[in-house]
């Protein structure tokens, strides 16, 4: 008899979910069985397009919920709704993330409270509101660092501080959550470059990829397999901080 996918009947919240990374993270754990809760916010079309894929592979194992996660008031809802719908929730993947320069003397508060709100406040009030219901399922959390938060991007100061945060908090709810829930981290190197042009420009970006040891970018696969890793592989593993970076962090001068 067929062994039964590794997390049939479990339930996964990503965040960030409809597009690029996110996407692809719900895609894998999809496929080893997971009912997933796709958490948009302002591409909810992007959203229900992949909710009715899935759907169309498995039927009734997808919930889109649309919220914005500097609305800390509505983080709870999120987490009620998937139990609502499934019954349950035992992972939380927290992908969202604003990133943008932030060079000295352009900083204002309205950044600070974007990209520490996305990147270090919404996963902290996300995985508080999800504790009770992941500690009954002996879950896990997972979130999305960054390599640039163990080494700062110039002139990314707030982003760079943001997830150096998240990798702190990472380490502090693994202590908060035990024994009943896992919380580790997967911090990508450059994987897929921003959609602004301009944020990265060519020739930067080829700087980047010659300081990985394997002189190549990675994949939202790359990231969503480490993701899987933890959801699925690592049942003696909490507070740790997984680079997925072609050796970037380790060639580093």
């Amino acid at each position: 008899m067929e062994a039964s996918p590794p997390l049939a009947g479990k339930t996964v919240l990503v965040t960030g979910a409809a597009r690029r990374v996110g996407a692809e993270i719900v895609r894998h754990l999809h496929r080893d069985g997971a009912n997933v809760v796709i958490h948009c916010h302002r591409s909810r079309a992007e959203a229900e397009a992949l909710a009715a894929a899935l759907d169309a592979a498995r039927a009734g194992s997808t919930l889109v919920q649309a919220a914005d996660l500097l609305d800390t008031d509505r983080l709870p809802a999120l987490v009620q709704a998937a139990v609502a719908r499934f019954g349950r929730l035992d992972v939380l993947v927290n992908n969202a993330s604003s990133f943008y320069s932030t060079p000295i003397g352009t900083i204002t508060p309205a950044h600070w409270a974007d990209l520490v709100g996305t990147n270090l406040k919404a996963p902290l009030f996300l995985a508080q509101a999800a504790a009770a219901a992941l500690r009954s399922a002996q879950g896990a959390v997972i979130n999305i660092v960054d390599i640039y938060g163990f080494r700062p991007l110039k002139q990314y100061s707030v982003y760079s501080s943001a997830k150096a945060g998240l990798i702190q908090l990472t380490r502090a709810l693994a202590r908060d959550l035990a024994p009943e829930v896992r919380v580790n981290a997967v911090a990508p190197g450059p994987v897929m470059w921003p959609e602004a042009a301009a944020a990265v420009d060519e020739a930067r970006q080829q700087e980047i990829i010659q300081s990985t040891l394997l002189k190549r970018s990675g994949t939202p696969a790359d990231i969503a397999r480490a993701v899987r890793f933890f959801a699925v592989d690592a049942p003696f593993v909490t507070g740790q901080i997984l680079a997925v970076d072609g050796g970037r962090s380790s060639g580093w001068q």
